[in-house]
This record gives structure tokens, sequence and C-alpha cells, in this order.
């Protein structure tokens, strides 16, 4: 049986990337292939690197005017791609030649949407005193995080957390249950 591949598309730090990477090491059903970075200072390719990842930075035109980045992806027998913190609007290429996956951290629809990432849902969601929050993966389409919902779960948000302690708890959750979505999402296409 083949390996299923998995393309990470990331724009930043790579924490989420990583921890997808240590996830499958040595899993025989599934291999990373390869990180995609659109920016070539993202610490992600570091973290790639460290792991024996096959790294690729790619610019605005590559990713929205041409077919290079789908013809890589197909010769390299890609599956899916997964997103971790990667911040561009999926082209419509993309989407309909791939499974794509992401995760948010929030519990869409609230919070969701252009410009809704990392520490602004946060922000967000302690100003307007929601008692939870969460992550949710959901599958990409042409609309930021309005693809269809895969996993959500929750935590609680108490009155005199800061949106730097919101954070620590989404990313927790983040950590215990992307990969785990990821593996079952595959498995469950092959």
């Amino acid at each position: 049986m083949e390996q299923k591949r998995i393309a990470v598309f990331a724009s930043g730090s790579g924490t989420n990337a990583e921890n997808i990477f240590k996830y499958f090491l040595g899993n025989e059903k599934i291999k990373i292939d390869s990180l995609w970075a659109n920016k070539s200072e993202a610490y992600a390719l570091v973290r790639a690197q460290k792991h024996g990842v096959e790294t690729f930075v790619f610019n605005r035109n590559q990713f929205y005017n041409t077919n290079e980045i789908i013809e890589t992806l197909r010769n390299r027998k890609v599956d899916v791609i997964v997103l971790a913190g990667f911040l561009w609007l999926i082209p419509d290429k993309l989407v309909e030649n791939f499974t794509i996956i992401n995760i948010h951290p929030a519990l869409l629809p609230k919070y969701g949407g252009k410009g809704m990432y990392g520490m602004h849902v946060h922000k967000a969601v302690v100003e307007n005193k929601e008692t939870h929050s969460g992550i949710t993966i959901h599958y990409v389409n042409q609309n930021y995080d309005e693809g269809k919902i895969i996993f959500q779960t929750q935590c609680e948000v108490l009155p005199n957390d800061t949106p730097e302690q919101l954070a620590a708890k989404v990313h927790a959750l983040e950590y215990e249950h992307y990969p785990q979505v990821i593996e079952k999402v595959l498995n469950r296409n092959s």
C-alpha cells in the first residue's frame, strides 16, 4: 500500500506544522511530503528542515497566476494539503484539485473571515466576553473559514482570561487534535 502524502502550507513560525511532523514521524501509512511557505523568512521552513521535510518557497504570482504549485504537488503525488498558519486565500484552482484542510482558532462560524487569525481572534473573543472558544478544523473552499466543518472542540474562557491566556488554551487544543483529525480524514479517504 502506498503512503498517503501531506503537503503542509505555512506562513509563520510553524509550531502547528512541527507538531504535525512529529505526529506522523515513522507512520507507515502517512508521510509528510513537504512544507510550502509564502515567506522566505517563515520559521516553519527551519522547523521543516530540522525534521528532514523538503521545503518550497513561493510568491504571490506563482500561487495565484501559474500552475507551478499544482503541477509540483501532483508530481509529488500529494493527497492532501494541510494549512498550518497559512494566511493567504486559497485560489479556486487549488481548491478544485486537492483536498485542503485548515484549522481555525475559534468556534466557526464566529470569529472567522479575512483578518481573523491568531491574536486578532483571541482579542475579539475576550473583548466580547465569550464564555467559550476553541478550534474548528474544516475543509477549505473558495472563502475564508467557510468550508465544511470536520471537527470542533472548545475550552472555557474565564472572566479574567487575557487574549494570551486564551491563546495558550487554544494552542493546546490545536496540538492535541489537529494531527489526529488529519489522520482520520486520510484514513477515511483511503
